[in-house]
């Protein structure tokens, strides 16, 4: 096995984390997701589970990586005889996703091209349902193959796989560029979208909780979901990159910044998405709660409401969505690396093999999605995959570290690397507070799928196949792989961090 990949400096570390979180799941997931669960009430609810779950489950995460030197897989091989499986299937759901993120990019890349004469005109809304995706009326209306999003497609899987081409060395000096330039043009839309006339209705939706909202337990489950899939826990992601630190980087101040980070990028490109959705609203004459349609599509129809009133507006059309597809590509080649290095460490691939072998896969499996009814099938994976498939992850996550590793010898493990420290708190919420709030808000979704299926369209069909099935096949192809024959190292590897658990040693 080739000498195991290190950051090249705490520095990148933090901003590689930082890349993984920010992404599509701030600008493209979040406002989406706020915009169907209340607004303010869900806004709270993230912000509550940001601090009780997500920046606990980065520290979690980053001293799983670091403690058993390994991606997801053989770490958790590691812990446990019998838990590498577990590890294939967290990197497994974060692979899923990546393939309909990659639908997305494509989105994003298209869109990049279209800003330059702004060929959406004066209707977004029409433009991207019925000129981009050519959406059909249900999901088993497939639709027609649309050649401009497989070329998109195509090049986001060259940008994700020529991004991670040599692991942390190529990753380290891409996201240097991907993801500090994007921010300073966020402030820009922000300013523009809460300075639309009628945008103070939006904010006003977006900022003041329905309080009753929060007696549903669905809006907590979004909530909850949107902080790991925003901060990419419980894809391995951070498990692997945790796997490349130094022993001088602090898990704790990295995590801290790493979280609030992410939930910061979310917070503020909701004040354009929603001044620029209270904009419309009072040009439209109708609520807030009535002026688009909702769901994956919703950020392809508010961003190009705010650039239509800027001036230079093509100007800003392209920094937008070039600022838009670095976001993307940031996030979406940290989900490629988490399944790469897991592969890497059983297998002893060379970085070559491996990305041609994820990224050839992760592009077929991208190509449903860009069909007519493409968007209707991401809406239904995308569901299952953070409402079962990562919380599924971070409950199991919960319980061997809390459990069976015993959450005082992580915490203890955390601190030894750490110049600011934890205390008991984080044995309580690992191992109490985060996967009873995961169960009970679980429990609720599973009866809501018995007494309904998920979507508009109440087709069970469609829940089995795109939701139920997908996650039983990560689970049946995850139990697979850890049943194969890894090499030699890897197994020693994991014997080895084993034993030392065993006769309590921490580093």
């Amino acid at each position: 096995m080739a000498k195991r990949d290190v950051w090249s400096s705490r520095a990148t570390f933090v901003l590689a984390a930082i890349g993984s979180a920010i992404g599509l799941g701030n600008l493209w997931r979040f406002p989406y997701v706020c915009y169907e669960n209340g607004g303010g009430a869900f806004l709270f609810a993230y912000i509550l589970c940001l601090f009780i779950a997500g920046i606990p489950l980065l520290m979690l995460e980053f001293s799983i990586g670091k403690r058993m030197n390994n991606a997801a897989p053989g770490a958790f091989f590691s812990i446990g005889k019998n838990l590498q499986w577990f590890g294939w299937f967290a990197v497994g759901v974060g692979f899923v996703i990546v393939t309909y993120y990659s639908g997305i990019m494509s989105y994003c890349i298209n869109y990049l091209v279209y800003s330059f004469n702004l060929s959406w005109g004066n209707n977004p809304n029409d433009y991207f349902f019925n000129n981009v995706l050519g959406i059909t009326d249900e999901p088993w209306a497939i639709g027609k193959f649309q050649p401009h999003l497989f070329l998109g497609l195509a090049v986001a899987w060259i940008w994700m796989v020529a991004s991670v081409w040599r692991g942390t060395k190529t990753v380290g000096k891409v996201i240097w560029v991907t993801v500090l330039g994007p921010w300073l043009l966020l402030i820009v839309f922000v300013i523009r979208g809460v300075t639309l006339e009628g945008a103070m209705d939006g904010l006003r939706f977006y900022l003041m909780p329905q309080w009753s909202m929060l007696l549903v337990p669905k809006m907590w489950l979004a909530a909850i979901s949107q902080v790991f899939y925003s901060m990419t826990v419980g894809f391995g992601v951070m498990i692997a990159y945790g796997s490349f630190i130094d022993d001088k980087t602090c898990i704790v101040s990295n995590a801290w910044i790493t979280g609030l980070a992410d939930a910061g990028t979310a917070i503020v490109g909701g004040f354009a998405v929603f001044g620029a959705l209270g904009h419309k609203a009072f040009t439209d004459g109708v609520a807030v709660t009535d002026v688009v349609r909702s769901g994956p599509g919703l950020t392809f129809v508010t961003y190009p409401e705010i650039i239509n009133g800027l001036p230079f507006s093509q100007l800003f059309g392209v920094l937008f969505f070039l600022m838009l597809s670095f976001l993307a590509v940031t996030s979406a080649f940290s989900l490629v690396e988490s399944l790469n290095a897991a592969l890497r460490d059983k297998f002893g691939w060379s970085h070559r093999k491996t990305n041609f072998i994820v990224g050839g896969t992760g592009f077929a499996l991208g190509i449903p999605y860009i069909f007519g009814a493409g968007l209707h099938w991401l809406d239904i994976v995308d569901h299952f995959m953070n409402s079962f498939g990562l919380t599924v992850v971070v409950i199991g996550q919960c319980i061997i570290v809390g459990w069976i590793f015993k959450a005082k010898n992580m915490r203890a493990f955390i601190n030894s690397h750490s110049k600011r420290k934890i205390g008991a708190f984080w044995d309580v919420s690992v191992k109490f507070i985060i996967p009873i709030m995961i169960l009970i808000m679980l429990g609720f979704e599973v009866l809501s799928r018995i007494q309904g299926p998920y979507g508009e369209f109440g087709l069970r069909s469609q829940e089995i196949l795109l939701g139920w099935v997908v996650v039983a096949i990560i689970v049946t192809v995850s139990i697979i792989i850890a049943q194969t024959k890894g090499t030699p190292q890897f197994e020693s590897l994991a014997a080895s961090v084993r034993n030392k658990v065993r006769l309590g040693g921490n580093d």
